[in-house]
């Protein structure tokens, strides 16, 4: 046999064996992880009006990133329990009920996922005192869905500031 062939010959084996050791893509069931990814946001809200924030924080990855309105990030699962504790007994306070909107609308791509939704805020008659909307990004890890980054904003627009007080006019004298 020629060299030529002798190379064809190795070639050809080579890849027979590589072809033989390779691993088979694993099959994604897009619709399977976005049924896990809808049960999560019910979760939290359930976990909202029963004053759990242990359970809300346990929804959250270690790393997670919550971006809720008038603060500062809260980072890591650690401060976002924490915050939640906070942010519940508020509501509790003011008789407010958290709720989330009806259509839902997600997105899955391999190990990540998101939601928009909406959302509005009840006072203790039932009635809306405040209405908006919210992005949830889910990350797999380990197996498991969990939060990575959550976002949410009222549609209502930000109070108005109170004028600033003007300083009397100093003469310079």
């Amino acid at each position: 046999m020629n060299p030529f062939g002798k190379l064809v010959v190795v070639g050809g084996m080579t890849l027979a064996a590589l072809v033989a050791c390779a691993k088979p893509a694993p099959v994604v069931d897009v619709a399977a992880d976005e049924a896990v990814v809808r049960t999560i946001n019910p979760a939290w809200f359930k976990a909202y009006a029963a004053g759990d924030a242990a359970a809300i924080a346990a929804l959250y990855a270690d790393d997670a990133v919550v971006s809720a309105p008038g603060s500062a990030a809260w980072r890591g699962r650690t401060a976002i329990q924490e915050a939640f504790a906070k942010d519940i007994a508020g509501s509790v306070a003011a008789g407010i009920s958290f709720n989330s909107g009806t259509s839902p609308e997600f997105g899955v791509s391999g190990d990540v996922a998101w939601e928009w939704n909406t959302f509005h805020l009840t006072d203790k008659a039932g009635a809306t005192v405040d209405t908006g909307k919210y992005v949830t990004v889910y990350a797999r890890r380990n197996g498991k869905w969990q939060i990575v980054r959550d976002i949410w904003n009222s549609d209502t627009p930000p109070a108005a500031a109170a004028p600033a007080e003007t300083a009397a006019p100093t003469t310079g004298v």
